[in-house]
């Protein structure tokens, strides 16, 4: 009997996904768990496995199509089971596909369509072979910042290595491929960040409250660490984990204003906001407040590699109550990020910098990092917050806090 593969909800809160490409085409073997299809909801572009095994009669879904969850997009059978036209019919018309079937069983069969050639990656996604990634990482090379000359712009282990040997005085390339004069389509993804910004800017009422940390000390531990550790550590890793200490000391900080009351999270999960080429998204490192640094790091590590191969999963992108977004590795000394909706804070961090600093009658050159809390005044009043980011500031100024 034809199986009826459906969109699933991929995470608690979807309600609809965008085709983003079909990995398979029709006659292909499947068996449960192959990735069949790829789709672009509200926080990313996640693949789609396969529930059942079976051969493809029809694909009913096509690239740039938004369906709701629930909805069919494959149907399987046995390799020489013909399907009914009207059990294809049903499905696209909304009708129960049991009772097409038991209505028609002798129904006229429809030939299956000619194969489909596999589509080329879509744009904005980073397909590296698994040699290029492990090149990436022994040389330090992001992988978002090579142009890929492999199959349909798939990146090769010599395209890794040119990049590499460009240096890092070479300019880096942009995040999305334009022309002056362009009209660029806007993604699923930069629609839904656009809408929660709005979002932001109209109902959350911000304050920003900017320090000055002296990481110096951390920046030595990171690097000792690094030398003798089994897991890369980062230095937002030490950022992480200094703010879940902080919020577990203040968790007004995890509220949300329901009511007459503010609701405090029941644990503490952190965002950490990534650049991708076709948007941002913010995978959630869970029960922080529980993990030291090199949990943390590893976690961490995880959900970048899965953010890279486009194999997150909407429950590793829910949950977070506030957002950690560092653009220091730009250049950026600070700035002012926008809170995201459904939490009350957001912690922007600029790039560390030497700086002379005075030193009893001395000048002593310090690594400072400016660091930047944008608060919802609905939660958190002034004092709280700024009780909270001293105490942050403070801890990623105490190097023993992570030993």
């Amino acid at each position: 009997m034809p199986t009826e593969i459906k969109l699933p909800q991929l995470g608690q809160t979807m309600e609809e996904g965008t085709i983003v490409s079909c990995m398979v085409k029709v006659g292909d073997e499947v068996k449960k768990g192959d990735v069949i299809f790829e789709i672009e909801t509200d926080k990313a572009t996640l693949e789609m496995e396969s529930p059942a095994s079976g051969f493809v009669k029809y694909i009913l879904a096509e690239p740039d199509q938004t369906l709701l969850v629930g909805e069919p997009v494959m149907i399987l059978a046995e390799k020489d089971e013909q399907v009914p036209q009207s059990f294809v019919d049903s499905l696209k018309a909304g009708a129960p596909a049991s009772a097409a079937v038991e209505a028609a069983p002798a129904a006229p069969t429809a030939e299956p369509a000619e194969p489909q050639a596999k589509p080329a990656a879509p744009p904005g996604k980073v397909k590296a072979s698994p040699r290029a990634k492990r090149i990436a990482e022994e040389l330090g090379v992001n992988l978002a910042t090579v142009t890929g000359t492999g199959p349909a712009g798939r990146i090769t282990e010599q395209d890794v290595k040119k990049t590499a040997q460009a240096g890092p005085d070479a300019p880096p390339e942009p995040m999305v491929e334009a022309k002056l004069g362009a009209i660029i389509p806007v993604s699923k993804i930069q629609r839904i960040t656009a809408e929660r910004m709005l979002k932001s800017k109209r109902e959350i009422p911000c304050f920003y409250l900017t320090v000055k940390a002296d990481v110096t000390d951390i920046v030595e531990l990171r690097t000792r660490l690094n030398k003798t550790g089994d897991v890369k550590i980062a230095y937002n890793d030490f950022i992480v984990r200094a703010v879940a200490i902080g919020l577990e000391r203040f968790p007004i900080m995890t509220g949300q204003l329901e009511a007459d009351t503010i609701r405090l999270a029941d644990t503490i999960n952190v965002g950490l906001a990534m650049s991708v080429q076709d948007g941002l998204i913010v995978p959630v490192i869970k029960d922080a407040q529980k993990k030291d640094i090199k949990q943390i790091a590893r976690d961490s590590n995880i959900l970048i590699d899965k953010a890279r191969d486009n194999k997150l999963l909407l429950t590793d992108l829910e949950g977070a109550v506030i957002t950690v977004s560092n653009l220091g590795a730009f250049g950026v000394e600070s700035f002012i990020p926008v809170v995201v909706p459904g939490q009350c804070s957001i912690l922007g961090i600029g790039r560390i910098t030497d700086t002379p600093v005075p030193d009893n009658d001395d000048i002593a050159v310090r690594k400072l990092m400016n660091i930047t809390l944008s608060v919802d005044h609905k939660v958190a009043n002034g004092a709280y917050a700024a009780q909270f980011l001293d105490f942050v500031r403070k801890l990623l100024e105490d190097a023993s806090r992570f030993t």
